[in-house]
């Protein structure tokens, strides 16, 4: 996507109206990652504005979290109980907050920012760096749908409306399985456009990365009511822990 910048993806406008979507899944999200903690320590990768850390450290969980972007960060502090959320700022496939923790999660298909499949896997790497003996590393992502769309190009209306029109705009790479997207904004008072790229992978790919980094799948669901997953699935959490060569694998902080 020409003129594109990842540093800036998620600015200060991104950051300013990242809420105003619901997902409405925070409930059930918060309720999952608690169990597994189990009265642990969290790391949340790509905190953002805290959609879910806040939630989670409410419902008795301690929260750390990494974040690139400063605008994210500072949306979280601005929030009722922000300052309670301890935040390193950097990249969330290199940068170390210096402890290990009983849960490690990335959610809501943030995997998909890091653009190739190295950093992916360093991202594997540094959450398995992360990862107390028996903690677990969580991971939330839709399956991908544009690898199969004709011409691998598409535009998808996300909102009708009688004074606006919300399009999905995209165009794939199967060679490096990045998908360029922009969620286009059309008002009676101006158009909005909100780029982003992300490089899609199935869970087989992930796993794999996770072997790399000595850590092995534990249990895969459909959605985080722990639906099956199955070939109907549209996303998959996936639950990874230490595998048996896992202490020996990851690299001490």
């Amino acid at each position: 996507m020409k003129g594109f910048d990842p540093r800036t993806s998620f600015g200060y406008e991104v950051s300013k109206r990242y809420d105003d979507e619901v997902r409405g899944d925070e409930e059930e999200t918060v309720a999952f990652l608690a169990g597994l903690a189990d009265g642990r320590d969290a790391l949340e990768l790509a905190v953002g504005t805290g959609r879910i850390a806040l939630p989670l450290t409410r419902a008795g969980v301690r929260v750390d979290g990494i974040e690139l972007s400063p605008d994210m960060a500072d949306r979280l502090r601005e929030k009722p109980d922000g300052d309670r959320i301890d935040v390193t700022m950097g990249d969330m496939s290199r940068v170390t907050t210096g402890r290990t923790y009983g849960l490690v999660y990335l959610v809501y298909n943030t995997i998909g920012n890091l653009l190739t499949q190295d950093d992916q896997v360093r991202c594997f790497e540094n959450a398995a760096r992360h990862l107390a003996d028996d903690g677990v590393f969580v991971v939330e992502c839709r399956i991908p749908t544009a690898p199969a769309r004709p011409g691998h190009q598409y535009v998808d209306p996300e909102q009708i409306e009688v004074d606006e029109v919300g399009l999905d705009v995209c165009r794939y790479d199967p060679v490096t399985q990045v998908l360029d997207e922009n969620h286009v904004r059309i008002r009676a008072d101006g158009i909005t456009f909100s780029p982003i790229r992300l490089r899609l992978a199935y869970p087989p790919e992930f796993d794999l990365m996770a072997r790399i980094a000595g850590l092995r799948l534990r249990e895969r669901w459909g959605g985080w009511e722990r639906e099956p997953y199955t070939a109907r699935s549209w996303r998959h959490v996936s639950v990874y822990e230490r595998g048996r060569h896992g202490d020996q694998a990851a690299r001490a902080i």
